[in-house]
């Protein structure tokens, strides 16, 4: 899955592994992006970057027909921009509550923000996750960037 190849793009770049893309009704791809936390700005999600991507060249219409195929489920503030975008569908391989999870078994503390599922940021917003047989590999993504970090 391209959002996983994504994911290891930013892991690679020193950013935290994750990775987006963007179809359109055919499953075209649209535009695709990769985290840059710590290359760009801690603002810098590509489900963000997606959406305002989006906003600016799609019409109404081709926005609520995308899907948003992602390595892990949405931010709040990711969610949010999702929502006033607009966008259709996402498909994310891992939960927030597994990233939490394993966050704390990493022995990560907690998080400036709220961490909050998609739906409940954006409610109207269809939800399609985790992707179980792909879980593991974010899983192993997420845990080499803490032991590169650390």
């Amino acid at each position: 899955m391209r959002c996983i190849e994504l994911a290891e793009e930013a892991l690679a770049a020193g950013d935290a592994p994750f990775g987006s893309v963007l179809v359109d009704s055919e499953g075209a791809i649209l535009k695709e992006d990769r985290n840059r936390v710590n290359t760009v700005d801690k603002t810098y999600h590509p489900e963000i970057e997606l959406a305002r991507w989006a906003a600016k060249n799609l019409t109404l219409e081709q926005r609520r027909n995308t899907t948003m195929y992602t390595s892990g489920e949405h931010c709040p503030m990711c969610s949010a921009a999702h929502g006033w975008a607009e966008l259709g569908k996402v498909v994310y391989i891992h939960s927030t509550e597994q990233l939490t999870k394993w966050h704390n078994e990493f022995g990560i503390n907690g998080s400036p923000v709220s961490q909050l599922p998609i739906q409940q940021v954006a409610p109207g917003v269809m939800v399609e996750g985790p992707v179980d047989n792909l879980v593991p590999i974010m899983y192993e993504l997420h845990k080499a960037y803490v032991e590169k970090s650390v």
